[in-house]
């Protein structure tokens, strides 16, 4: 196995967790004010304390069981050691955070300058105050006439959601393109990771995706089944265009993955990606919220037998459970439906992540502790819960798969 291999290697949804990396929720949520909420994509604003200490705690469930946790803040900063690589981090940030006009670009690297890499990233995640700068100088008709919003650098209260800037896939990633412009900067983290860190940056990480591309993928709508079969959500936030030009990448890798499942599911809020609505707890077991379930169609992308390089694209005919049965070669699939179906109590525990759970092993699973009817469903179902609590994390609108990102999980 090379040194690369070693580092990244998810080919299940379900293998035992062994590395995952996490980001703690920072000052970034206390940048979140009503007026500008639904630009940075909240529905609510949590008490920091309380969401860090239930993040705490889900950290250490997943290393109660032998998991290694890393910190996207941790690595980010480590990553940017070298005096160069930090310099064109902050150009490439500020670029991106539309940080343009000429006074303020001066001030701001003036006024960074000053910090630890450390407390650098930790700045950069929490967003930049412009009444921390007074001696903030308006020099360009930007400046000007952008006065009356509070923000020279726009907080990132999304990082906690370490699911979608990237996603691990076998032994690379899909480095995505962020549907919208204000998480768009998220993915900027992976990229000097991965490109810089002394944990990857001597080997060459496959890229299966790149951030530059037009169309939108995000990590949540990515679930690996298994070394042959990847699911992808065509959803709010990614695009199917996306989904073909990864296709075309990872099937002809030389990787042992043969189809990708699309999973066609409704535009929503309350389904922002297909791992809100649906992910898998065992090698035949599922979660499922039945309304996606009554709207889904899904289509098989396969390597073209007649076209090198060209795709085969068909529309699955069969029941979910089926199709699935089919892909996964299994005897049996049951879907679980959140909240037994139940159309109030499954409409309530969906909005709070219901669906959304994290594996670390077959049949064994981190949920979050206010959906109740549908956890005591899975324990029915023989799967084994590590509840944790989320009266403040919980209001992101992202359950524990989404504040996660696996990198090394063991083979089935």
């Amino acid at each position: 196995m090379s040194d690369v291999k070693k580092r990244l290697n998810v080919y299940s949804e379900i293998g035992k967790l062994e590395t995952v990396l996490l980001h703690r929720p920072g000052k970034e949520l206390e940048n979140l004010v009503p007026d500008y909420l639904e630009r940075l994509l909240f529905d609510d604003i949590p008490y920091l304390d309380v969401a860090r200490s239930e993040h705490n705690s889900f950290a250490d469930i997943l290393r109660g069981n032998g998991v290694e946790v890393l910190y996207l803040e941790e690595l980010s900063a480590e990553a940017i050691a070298d005096t160069d690589v930090r310099e064109n981090f902050i150009d490439d940030f500020l670029a991106e955070g539309n940080v343009v006009g000429r006074g303020t670009r001066e001030v701001i690297k003036d006024y960074l300058d000053d910090f630890t890499n450390n407390e650098l990233i930790d700045k950069l995640m929490a967003g930049v105050r412009k009444d921390e700068i007074p001696k903030l100088i308006n020099k360009s008709l930007m400046d000007l006439s952008d006065s009356r919003y509070p923000f020279i650098l726009d907080p990132m209260p999304n990082l906690y959601f370490t699911r979608d800037p990237f996603a691990t896939i076998g032994h690379g990633i899909t480095l995505n393109r962020m549907k919208t412009d204000v998480r768009n900067r998220e993915t900027l983290f992976a990229k000097y990771i991965f490109e810089n860190h002394p944990r990857f940056k001597e080997f060459e990480v496959p890229i299966w995706f790149n951030r530059k591309d037009r169309y939108a993928l995000e990590g949540g709508d990515i679930l690996v089944f298994s070394p042959k079969v990847i699911a992808v959500g065509i959803s709010a936030r990614t695009d199917a265009a996306a989904i073909e030009k990864f296709s075309e990448s990872i099937l002809y890798s030389g990787e042992s993955f043969e189809t990708i499942l699309a999973f066609d599911i409704p535009k929503k809020r309350a389904f922002m990606h297909l791992d809100t609505v649906f992910t898998m707890l065992d090698y035949d077991k599922f979660t499922i919220h039945p309304e996606a379930e009554k709207n889904l169609t899904v289509y098989s992308i396969k390597k073209s037998q007649r076209f090198q390089g060209e795709l085969s694209i068909e529309k699955e005919e069969l029941p979910l459970n089926q199709i699935l049965q089919k892909y996964l070669d299994v005897d049996k699939v049951t879907l679980i439906r959140c909240a037994g179906g139940n159309v109030i109590d499954a409409a309530r525990e969906q909005w709070n992540d219901g669906s959304n759970t994290l594996a670390i092993a077959p049949g064994e699973v981190v949920v979050y502790a206010r959906n109740y009817v549908t956890n005591r469903i899975l324990e029915e179902h023989g799967i084994k819960t590590h509840v944790m609590s989320c009266s403040e994390l919980s209001r992101g609108r992202g359950g524990p798969r989404c504040m996660s990102m696996p990198l090394m999980r063991g083979n089935l």
